[in-house]
Parts: structure tokens; sequence; C-alpha cells
């Protein structure tokens, strides 16, 4: 794997990574892309606003779920992508320089982020229940946040804030939970992610009965330094990071995006399974993705966010 950062929004500060390299191997070819206590401060109202079936979501949360319940058991066999984004996320945190007194890991997944980062108290939340136990963290979405204004002074999210409903809402939330002066620090997954994959799969569709809702939809970057405006941010920033990662299998990308806790969990997915000969094709066409050195490469674009609550 290979990181290169760039940034774009308010800020023009640069930021070098040091370039690492992973490559994941697989074996087979088949292709399928597919509570814990609220702890104080806890606003009990929030918790019964708005239900799993509320209309025009792009994602369906029940799904979301159970698709990150599977990944939880082996989970730390499939982190090394959040491993080196975490990484950064606690670098950045550390650079400001300063005690963390409360710090909100906001889709926490197994809380390796917020264990990486010195504070006074951690909160974890993660919308699995797997997840949640696995820290003794608190069951949400990430736009439904249950606790009261000006909570912490560190919000942090590594990996989990693409698969929102409403990345917009979400924000302005984690903006209200912040202290005066309190920080935001989130990575998710941008627009510009594994595009060939992506092209190549759509090909496939339309070849036969045309597109179906099989990818989920990405925030574009030059979108990003808005969404921290619009939020109430101070000082916002985006960084752009690229990582490299080389597939020797079709087995190996999927077994990836299931041990990620990630899949299909668009509302509007298909309800029924491929079929033998349209998986053989879509194989078949990601196979003719491999590179000169005979892997299949994919490139995910990782977008990080600064923001400063106000005060």
């Amino acid at each position: 794997m290979s990181l290169q950062a760039g940034q774009r929004g308010g800020s023009t500060r640069s930021r070098a990574c040091a370039p690492t390299r992973l490559t994941r191997l697989a074996t087979s070819c088949a292709f399928i892309l597919a509570c814990a206590p609220f702890p104080d401060p806890f606003d009990p109202y929030i918790a019964a606003v708005a239900s799993d079936t509320d209309a025009f979501e792009p994602f369906d949360r029940s799904m979301r779920r159970r698709v990150r319940a599977r990944a939880a058991f082996g989970y730390g066999d499939f982190a090394f992508l959040k491993d080196a984004v975490s990484e950064d996320l606690a670098a950045r945190a550390q650079s400001f320089d300063r005690k963390w007194s409360r710090l909100l890991d906001l889709g926490a997944h197994d809380g390796r982020l917020g264990k990486a980062i010195a504070a006074d108290e951690h909160v974890f939340a993660d919308p699995a229940p797997e997840f949640a136990r696995a820290t003794a963290g608190v069951v949400c979405d990430e736009d439904r946040l249950p606790f009261r204004d000006a909570s912490f002074d560190l919000v942090v999210s590594s990996l989990s804030l693409h698969g929102v409903n409403d990345l917009p809402g979400a924000l302005v939330q984690v903006r209200r939970a912040l202290q005066p002066g309190g920080v935001f620090l989130a990575s998710f997954v941008g627009g510009m992610t594994a595009t060939n994959v992506r092209r190549a799969l759509l090909d496939v569709d339309m070849a036969g009965e045309g597109a179906a809702p099989r990818l989920l939809p990405m925030v574009d970057p030059a979108e990003a330094p808005g969404l921290l405006q619009r939020a109430g941010f101070d000082q916002p920033v985006v960084d752009i990071a690229s990582f490299d990662i080389s597939y020797g299998a079709v087995e190996g990308l999927r077994r990836d995006v299931r041990g990620m806790g990630e899949g299909n969990y668009l509302a509007a997915r298909a309800s029924a399974p491929l079929t033998r000969s349209h998986a053989a094709q879509m194989i078949a066409a990601l196979e003719e993705l491999r590179g000169p050195a005979g892997k299949i490469p994919v490139k995910l674009e990782v977008l990080t966010l600064t923001g400063i609550c106000p005060g």
C-alpha cells in the first residue's frame, strides 16, 4: 500500500506521509458485493427519533448494522486500512499539543482509533451492538447522536462516515456535541475510490439489464470543505490520501470488503441474488483489470476532515 497525501479546503498547510506498501493475496475467485447502555451525558429523547424506515434514505440502516455485525468477530484480520488511517488521525490529534479530557470515537468498530489517543475519558459509539459491546460503548448511528451539547473536546472517526444517510446532519450533531474550541478529526472513503472496479461492474450491468444499485455513493472531494463549513466548523481542512492495494484474486477483494464491515447496504439494492452467469461475467470483468504484474489494482481515496468548534 502506498500512501500519498494532498489537501483541499480552508487551509493550505502541507503534510507528507511516509510511503508504505501492502499487498493482499487470495487464492480463489468468487465475487459478491454484496445494546450497550448509554453513558452520561445522555438525552433520552434523541434515541426515539426517526425509525429505520425513514423515506429517502440511500442506505438501509438495519442492513448496515448486520453487515458491520458480521465483521465484528474477526475484524482485526482485516483492519489494515483502519490501522493506517487511525495512525494518521492519532498523530493529528497529538499535533494539537493539548490534553484531551473527553474523547468520542464515532463509528468506532473495535475502538482501536480512540484507544490510540490519550484522553482522561473515552466514549465509543458504533451502529452495530456487536462492536459497541466490545468497547462497552454506545449503540447509535452516526447521524443520530444521543449526547448533550458540549459533551466532548475531541471527536474522531475512522472509515465510517461514508455509510451515513445524513452526513451534513451528522456533522452538525458532531459540532454541537463538541465543547467550544473542541476538535473534530474524521477520515472516510472518498468518491474516487475503486473507480476501475466500479466502472467494470457498471459495464457488465449495462450490457445486461441495465445499471443495478450495487455500489455505494461516495462524497466528492470537492464537496467536503463545504460540508464542514455548512456544519458550522471553523478552520475547515480536507486532506486527500490514496492507498494502492494489489489483489492476486477477486476473492481477496470480496473477502476484504466483507471483513472491513462493508458491503451492499443500499436501500434500493436488488432483493434477488445474482444469477450464476451474471456473477461469472462480473468476475471476468474484474480479472481483465490485472496489470503487468498480474495483480488487480484497487486505489482507495480517503478524505480526512479537520474542523474546530467555534467558541
